[in-house]
């Protein structure tokens, strides 16, 4: 059936000469750039893991600065506000203290033009009555 004769040994000759051919020109650079893209992908997600690590912490870091920021913020304007709470206290207080002044003040002009008039009223009642009693006994 089958013939043994050269062709045979001749074709596997080939059959393996091409396979080493095809190896060595095809295969093995087809290979190094499966290899070298391999490690290229494999050091990017590292490097990407790594980079994505550094900006989770970067960003606690800068919600937390902000969080800080914010209470001291909060502080500042709730010690504003008691400041302005106090300022506006003592000035209340000195404005009463000074409207108190002055009713004090007024009152003590009203009693002592009251003090005059009455004297000025008791010389008056006095002189009225002389001219009514000289009027009657005359």
């Amino acid at each position: 059936m089958f013939d043994f004769d050269a062709t045979l040994p001749l074709m596997a000759v080939q059959f393996l000469l091409l396979m080493v051919v095809l190896n060595s020109v095809f295969y093995k650079p087809l290979m190094k750039a499966l290899d070298d893209r391999d490690n290229y992908i494999r050091s990017t997600q590292g490097d990407a893991k790594e980079r994505l690590a550094k900006t989770e912490m970067l960003t606690k870091q800068y919600e937390q600065e902000l969080a800080d920021a914010r209470r001291q913020s909060q502080a500042i304007i709730a010690s504003a506000q008691a400041d302005a709470q106090k300022i506006a206290a003592q000035q209340i207080a000195e404005a009463q203290q000074e409207a108190q002044a002055q009713r004090e003040q007024v009152q003590r002009e009203l009693d002592n033009q009251k003090a005059e008039a009455m004297r000025s009223l008791e010389q008056q009642v006095e002189s009225l009555s002389r001219q009514i009693l000289d009027k009657v006994l005359a």
